[in-house]
């Protein structure tokens, strides 16, 4: 056995090139894992700098310098940002206030439904089962009470952390943006010379990871507008609420838009209770995401769609429960990274074959 681990290992790790790629790799897992929360502006700088560094490409072209380029990108993000900050979340933050408000009229409406059910259907439905699904209802609001109020309190220590946030972030963008070329130069300097396997390696993931957050904004963009105006057509409540929270669900795959469903039958039920408005509502939103599966998914990311579902719920568990939230934003690439540093692992045909077709 010993022989065999032995074999495995000189075959694997016989190339300095990989040992290097390794240990990158470790320490650059280890870091992200310990320091997350302090790293985060930075994690937030340079997903924002990746998405503007498109419009840059775009105005370096037609012949416009870096500095030049890298200040009207800034200017006109600040402004969208503005826009946002001043439009839109003020609506949000207030149809979501509301709709806890009337979380309690909302229970005590669905208890009513609830109830109906056995007089309506005695034959299928039993009133005891009925009874307990009231009472675990019941018990889940009270419990959740307090984690809300502590949440609220929380939110408001955090205040001071978000207005250092929109006056840190911005200026690591900037900065990112404009000294893009002397940073990775000077990163370059502290990286062994035996590099070729991770210079192989991270030209692949800057592509891929460049075309990933910029197809995520519009994915996140695409569903939330139409979500939005579908809903305001058919006259639901809380559409601009429902809108974002449909948007952001393509975050994490499979799993975001069967969370998102629970909030649109509710305000639907509570609106029109069982009528034929309501399942107007639920054929809409069904409908908005098979085209997104069917149609948008796959047109945004056709590279992440050689990952089998099954990988991709791995990777959203995995990296999701290492780093939050940015884990599950970057679960996608960062399975595609594993998938990547496994293709090109010297001595790795086959594992290259059987990944791929996987």
């Amino acid at each position: 056995m010993l022989e065999v681990l032995l074999n495995w290992y000189r075959r694997r790790f016989s190339d300095p090139n990989a040992v290097t790629l390794f240990w990158l790799l470790i320490g650059g897992f280890a870091v992200i894992y310990f320091y997350n929360d302090i790293l985060a502006p930075v994690l937030v700088a340079m997903v924002i700098a990746y998405l503007l560094e498109w419009f840059i490409q775009r105005l370096l072209r037609i012949g416009l310098g870096r500095n030049i380029s890298t200040t009207i990108v800034m200017l006109f993000f600040i402004g969208v940002m503005l826009l946002i900050g001043i439009g839109i979340l003020p609506v949000v933050f207030r149809q979501g206030i509301t709709l806890i408000k009337e979380a309690p009229a909302m229970l005590s409406h669905a208890t009513n439904l609830m109830k109906e059910l056995p007089e309506r259907y005695p034959e299928l439905v039993d009133i005891t089962l009925i009874e307990s699904l009231i009472a675990l209802m019941q018990e889940r609001i009270l419990n959740n009470s307090a984690v809300l109020v502590s949440v609220s309190f929380s939110s408001l220590m955090n205040l001071a952390v978000i207005v250092v946030y929109t006056v840190l972030v911005p200026i690591l963008i900037f900065f990112m943006l404009k000294d893009k070329e002397h940073l990775l130069i000077t990163m370059k300097r502290f990286l062994p010379d035996n590099r070729t396997l991770v210079n192989r390696v991270w030209l692949e993931m800057n592509e891929q990871i460049s075309n990933y957050i910029r197809g995520k904004v519009i994915h996140i963009l695409i569903v939330g507008s139409v979500s939005y105006i579908v809903f305001a057509l058919m006259g639901l409540n809380y559409t601009l609420l429902l809108g974002v929270l449909v948007g952001f669900s393509v975050l994490i795959p499979y799993v975001g838009a069967f969370a998102v469903t629970i909030p649109v039958i509710v305000v639907a039920l509570f609106q029109w209770g069982i009528r034929p408005e309501t399942l107007y509502v639920l054929g809409a939103y069904i409908i908005i995401q098979v085209l997104d599966g069917n149609v948008l998914t796959p047109l945004l990311f056709s590279e992440a769609m050689n990952l089998h579902p099954i990988a991709i719920i791995l990777a959203v568990l995995v990296f999701g429960g290492l780093w939050g939230f940015w884990g599950v934003f970057f679960a996608i690439p960062l399975a595609t990274l594993v998938k990547v540093v496994i293709n090109s692992w010297p001595g790795s045909s086959r594992e290259s074959t059987s990944i791929g077709s996987y």
